[in-house]
């Protein structure tokens, strides 16, 4: 549905994008991962045709995005700071998007009022920022999108607001076939909605897997042994953090769940258990392999 090809984009002489690839399934929610600066917001803007790549691809459906008004009808964006005229009231917001995008479901829209519950009559630039939030949502979801694009969408929400509105996305997905793309920086609720997600660093793809999958390459133990860690395990598995409170190490281990388990009961554990794996844990221990301050990842 979503596919980028070795796009290069260069301001200047800093190069945001770096021969990045993205591929996003129809149907699929796909959270895109990355420390501040790594091409995040850079690559949905060419997503929203607002970027031309200096080079490579940006396509959604098999067309190219740049300057195709006909499938800007079907691809719609929600950012942290979502554009709306200063002195227009939601009512009259709802209705110029209405004029722009053919899709628009009126019924639609008004349903989601009667679970948002804003007076239609305010003006936008004087709600506050969480009620902004909900008034985009209201307003690109009843555009009906084939894709929704969202750049810290949930910031300024509270945590009821979040889950409401991330069940009616959800639910869109499943009944519709909608393919959304979600950039953020909590790496908690990519978590709870996600079926795919890149990590991507200084402009590059670094890993793309389904989320499954992508906790699968990577264990985290809690292990005891009768005497101190065995120095022929370090060196036989591919460790990347190890601490220790009183007797118990904690190990983030690349590998398999069967090829982890396998090298580490070979030495007679005295206690072994396997712990699940947050995508914070994931995002941080594939960045650290490249070298990445931890202290600048925000969560």
């Amino acid at each position: 549905m979503i596919k980028v090809s070795n796009v290069i984009k260069t301001f200047g002489s800093f190069r945001a994008l770096d021969g990045l690839d993205i591929n996003v399934e129809k149907g699929s929610i796909y959270g895109l991962v990355g420390p501040n600066g790594a091409g995040k917001t850079t690559i949905i803007n060419h997503l929203t045709g607002v970027y031309l790549p200096d080079s490579g691809s940006v396509e959604i459906d098999g067309e190219p995005v740049w300057e195709n008004s006909e499938l800007k009808q079907k691809v719609l964006c929600i950012n942290d700071e979502w554009f709306f005229y200063g002195s227009y009231t939601v009512k009259e917001m709802a209705n110029l998007y209405e004029s722009l995008y053919k899709n628009f479901n009126r019924e639609r829209y008004e349903k989601l009022g009667e679970q948002l519950k804003i007076e239609e009559n305010r003006q936008i630039r004087r709600l506050s920022k969480g009620m902004k939030k909900q008034v985009a949502f209201r307003i690109v979801l009843s555009c009906m999108p084939e894709v929704l694009i969202l750049d810290e969408p949930l910031d300024g929400l509270d945590p009821v607001m979040r889950k409401q509105i991330m069940n009616v996305i959800i639910g869109d997905v499943a009944d519709r076939g909608m393919t959304v793309l979600v950039s953020s920086h909590n790496l908690r609720e990519l978590e709870d909605i996600c079926d795919y997600v890149g990590i991507i660093h200084n402009g590059k793809m670094v890993i793309e897997k389904p989320l499954h999958d992508l906790k699968g390459n990577i264990q985290k133990i809690q292990v005891v042994f009768d005497g101190e860690f065995p120095e022929m395990l370090k060196a036989e598995a591919e460790i990347l953090h190890t601490s220790k409170v009183g007797s118990v190490y904690t190990v983030i281990v690349k590998g398999t769940a069967d090829e982890v388990t396998q090298k580490f009961r070979a030495y007679n554990p005295v206690i072994f258990d396997q712990v699940s794996l947050t995508l914070e844990e994931v995002f941080i221990y594939e960045l650290g392999g490249l070298g990445y301050d931890f202290k600048n990842i925000m969560v």
